[in-house]
């Protein structure tokens, strides 16, 4: 008997702390501890009520329900109807008299179709907009809000998304690997599409609702004819039927030469009359598959990839050719500015704007142009793109990638939100003063309608989607910046780890505290003072400024860094490639002057002397050695605060993040050693005596291989 009480003591206390996979995201829906604010929540909610008759309507009682169950441990049946005890009331504003008395016409008007309205009093709450779409976003923020333990009395909340495409690219291959994806192999089961309906499918939607994200691109850039056949056009119609309750809608990529691989053409040349009869008949065929298809997403003319230029037509020519095929349909094209050519001698970084600036105001009206934040491709750190604020007359979307190519991939803890913020905040100097990327974006700055924002997505068939457990907040945030990009990557860190880990306030204020150092943590010890592009190559995995024997260029680490005898970095000024004159004035004289150049991007615009004075009054080779050792030394201080935290979340994840940061440190000091060693051959000094020195030569950094490193 005393055995069993013992055990039974065991059980609890292992329960305390339930084990966790990882699988429920920020939908985790576990008891509140704090019992004054359960007790002034449920007064809040009395016979709850969620008004309509959709598919998305029964969504949202479901989702109510289950939160509710899991947040106060009580059991609530969600009526469809007002009842006399009704004090929690949630569905549109044509769905009930007691709703639209508490809204002006200018508040509907203002809200559109997805912004909602949550009005609260003691006793009462009231959650409304014009859709049952917008009601379910209403809803989710305010599970938010209960998740997070915050008040809930004495409400009015206004929330309107600021763009209207907030997505996902998702680069799925249809044999279900992941280019540049580090969290198994992709959700997408085509083989058992259409029949077979995976549950992930609909957890997977349910997130993306939960942080307002609205459309989905199903397929690699690096597309496959084969997505557009009826076999497989039937699999992606049954995805859209799963998705269309949750608001969100699917787009294909389209691979520009389908009409020669599927149609027979002999050409793909988009001004040619039976090219664009094969694409408006194919359209056709999709919508009346997917009456609310989104449209198409394009890579043309860019590492390899067909385009309109096979043809000697420009990308206007190709993005208004598919833009007339869906235009009937009220879809749209969003058309991919990541083009270089290996033939082109001109600073990589300059391409895409000597490409894409005189198509500006050529682009048909439902084309959008999607911009990667930076000119090279989602470096650690890089500048605005030029693009941004230099074709007014054209909607552009922002590019932003969750994934992690090139930020340590699934073993490194980044949290990317302050990346995000700081692209979005940029002045591009555009219009004057205040001329941000954000309001590029937005349509405010030029006036346009069309809007977005996209992520390439980190998510895969691990059991925590993510792979690393510390990257479920990446893809958060990347819905919550869509929805506002105003909200600071403190409330983001904050609002997912209550409700992802604990609202612990120990636990949040030193967890956040190491989530918003960990991306200029890796900066330090991988690209510090405007290095970049020197990883290794094929799989980006691990340092490689070596690299030099790859049959393009602009594929080469030393075509970025420029290591010589005199000095290291790319000289983009006048006085080298003059990419820097891409920029509005006012926007490069942050850059221009080596003396008084932003030090974050010394050696992206600058080809310093190993000498150079920087302003810690450290030359530039003892800056760098400073700073990659500061960054390998701050993980071993990240593993140290996370360590404090294991009394306070579940044993399973506090075990993988201490694992990952066992690796991320032994990646750091690669990192460190590896670029150190290597610029060292150059500059001729030595690591200062009082650093830990290298125990590693050279030749063993060169001399690793990983062939099958994932994502390659």
């Amino acid at each position: 008997m005393k055995r069993l009480n013992v055990l039974l003591l065991l059980l609890l206390c292992c329960s305390i702390v339930r084990a966790e996979n990882g699988y429920d995201l920020w939908l985790r829906y576990v008891p509140i501890k704090n019992k004054s604010l359960l007790l002034e929540y449920k007064k809040q909610i009395v016979s709850p009520v969620v008004l309509g008759t959709s598919a998305t309507a029964a969504i949202a009682r479901k989702e109510l329900s289950v939160a509710l169950l899991g947040l106060t441990g009580s059991s609530y049946l969600i009526n469809s109807n007002i009842n006399t005890s009704s004090v929690f009331i949630a569905g549109t504003v044509k769905s009930s008299a007691v709703l639209s008395a508490l809204v002006t016409k200018e508040e509907l008007n203002r809200i559109g179709n997805e912004g909602f309205i949550i009005k609260a009093k003691p006793g009462k709450t009231f959650i409304t907009g014009n859709t049952d779409l917008a009601v379910l976003y209403g809803i989710f923020h305010y599970l938010r809000l209960l998740q997070t333990n915050q008040k809930v009395i004495n409400l009015n909340v206004i929330s309107i998304p600021k763009l209207k495409l907030r997505m996902l690219n998702h680069w799925d291959n249809l044999n279900r690997t992941v280019e540049r994806g580090y969290a198994g192999f992709s959700i997408w089961d085509w083989h058992r599409l259409p029949t077979f309906i995976d549950q992930r499918y609909i957890d997977y939607a349910r997130a993306n609702a939960s942080i307002g994200i609205n459309a989905v691109a199903l397929t690699n850039v690096n597309a496959n004819s084969i997505i557009l056949t009826p076999a497989y056009l039937e699999k992606v119609k049954k995805l859209a039927d799963v998705f269309r309750p949750y608001g969100i809608k699917v787009f294909l990529t389209a691979r520009f030469s389908s009409p020669i691989e599927l149609g027979r053409l002999k050409t793909a040349d988009p001004l040619d009359a039976i090219v664009q009869q094969w694409w408006t008949a194919k359209a056709n065929e999709i919508y009346s598959l997917i009456p609310d298809f989104g449209g198409f997403l394009v890579k043309a003319n860019s590492e390899g990839q067909p385009g309109p230029q096979d043809y000697k037509r420009t990308h206007a020519d190709g993005a208004n050719m598919l833009a007339n095929a869906v235009a009937p349909h009220k879809g749209i094209v969003i058309w991919r500015a990541f083009v270089y050519a290996a033939e082109n001698p001109v600073d990589r970084h300059m391409q895409a704007n000597d490409d894409f600036v005189p198509l500006d105001g050529k682009f048909n009206s439902n084309v959008m142009v999607q911009v990667k934040n930076g000119a090279i491709d989602f470096m650690p750190r890089e500048p605005f793109h030029p693009l941004f604020g230099a074709m007014p007359k054209t909607p552009l979307m922002m590019e932003f990638q969750v994934t992690q190519e090139y930020l340590g991939q699934a073993t490194n803890w980044v949290f990317l939100a302050p990346l995000f913020k700081e692209v979005l905040d940029s002045d591009t100097y555009a219009k004057g003063k205040g001329s941000t990327v954000a309001k590029v974006i937005d349509g405010s700055l030029d006036d346009h309608t069309l809007t977005g924002m996209t992520g390439v997505a980190n998510i895969g068939n691990d059991i925590n989607w993510t792979g690393h457990p510390m990257a479920q907040a990446n893809w958060y945030a990347l819905g919550r910046l869509a929805w506002d990009y105003n909200i600071t990557s403190d409330t983001i860190a904050d609002e997912w780890l209550r409700m992802t880990f604990s609202n612990d306030a120990a636990f949040v204020k030193s967890t956040k505290q190491i989530m918003l150092r960990t991306r200029e943590i890796m900066v330090d010890y991988m690209n510090p003072i405007g290095l970049h592009h020197i990883m290794a190559t094929g799989h980006h995995y691990g340092p490689g400024p070596w690299v030099s024997n790859l049959n393009r260029p602009e594929w080469n680490p030393v075509y970025y860094h420029k290591a010589d005898s005199v000095g290291i970095g790319f000289n983009r000024t006048a006085s080298g490639s003059n990419a820097i004159g891409q920029y509005h004035p006012e926007a490069r004289k942050q850059w221009e002057n080596i003396s008084t150049c932003n030090e974050k991007y010394l050696l992206w615009f600058h080809h310093a002397s190993w000498n150079h004075k920087m302003k810690s009054g450290r030359s530039v080779w003892n800056e760098l050695v400073y700073r990659y050792y500061t960054g390998a030394d701050s993980v071993k201080w990240m593993k140290q605060e996370w360590l404090k935290q294991q009394s306070k979340i579940d044993a399973q994840r506090f075990n993988d993040v201490s694992m990952l940061l066992d690796t991320q440190l032994e990646e750091a000091k690669w990192w460190r050693n590896a670029c150190l060693l290597y610029f060292q051959t150059f500059s001729k000094q030595p690591i200062p005596s009082n650093y830990e020195q290298p125990d590693k030569t050279l030749d063993y950094y060169k001399s690793l291989r990983f062939p099958f490193a994932p994502g390659n």
